[in-house]
């Protein structure tokens, strides 16, 4: 997705956007671009429909740009590549599921929270046993998506004698679905959406499991983007204060 800013600023902005999401500046324009991985459904994903990248992370972007005067265009990135295309400079913003953890924060500057985000356990609805943490889970094969928080979160406990990287999470719960892993941890709204749509009708998402690894997404520029990252904010909360963004989560079932 790319942005054109209005007349008084005289450069492009480019964003990126989470599992899911990105702005990238194609060369050649003055429009920013920002990239979307098109997996992370119901917050980036392509609709195989229509061809386009959409979903909650696409209409919040829009609706910010719209709010800055500026155009919007989607470029699809896989979710470990977009703090590079970032720090880079091939993109301005990252819109998608990505939290706001303390390691990230070292190299991007994030906007104000936009979405309460946690984790789930996606297992097998025959799996025997109540899972209610990570402990529960000591000594079988798990999965998660590559890039994000959960990999190394899930190393540091020492439980587990394999972890497998996916590069979605659509990868990783056919595998559960297999029986290739035990367990599967992502993101809980996507894996939630992701059986709403009657997809992997076999697994359920753990009803016992205590969320551990809690967040908040945010949208992200360029450390030093000062400018941007206030005019993001301002816009961000005129969308807050007029109830848009409750209702772009609302329509994704968020």
């Amino acid at each position: 997705m790319a942005l054109s800013p209005p007349p008084p600023l005289p450069r492009g902005r480019r964003c990126a956007g989470s599992r899911h999401s990105g702005y990238q500046r194609r060369s050649g324009t003055g429009d920013p671009g920002r990239r979307r991985h098109p997996s992370g459904i119901p917050f980036t994903f392509l609709d195989v429909s229509s061809g386009k990248i959409t979903g909650a992370m696409v209409d919040l972007i829009e609706a910010v740009g719209q709010d800055m005067g500026a155009k919007v265009e989607i470029k699809e990135s896989p979710f470990n590549a977009l703090i590079p295309s970032l720090t880079s400079g091939k993109i301005d913003i990252i819109s998608a599921a990505m939290l706001r953890t303390p390691e990230r924060a070292k190299v991007v500057a994030f906007s104000d929270d936009v979405y309460p985000y946690g984790e789930g356990v996606i297992v097998k609805r025959d799996h025997q046993g109540d899972i209610h943490t990570l402990d529960d889970l000591k000594g079988q094969v798990v999965g998660a998506q590559v890039g994000t928080t959960y990999v190394r979160q899930l190393q540091a406990t020492g439980l587990f004698p394999e972890i497998r990287n996916y590069d979605t999470l659509a990868d990783m719960m056919r595998d559960v679905s297999l029986g290739r892993i035990v367990a599967g941890i992502g993101d809980a709204p996507v894996m939630a959406y992701q059986l709403k749509q009657g997809r992997f009708a076999d697994l359920e998402l753990s009803p016992d499991y205590q969320q551990q690894m809690v967040g908040e997404l945010a949208l992200a520029v360029a450390k030093d983007n000062t400018a941007l990252l206030a005019r993001v904010n301002a816009s961000l909360a005129k969308l807050e204060a007029s109830g848009k963004l409750d209702a772009i989560f609302a329509k994704w079932g968020l």
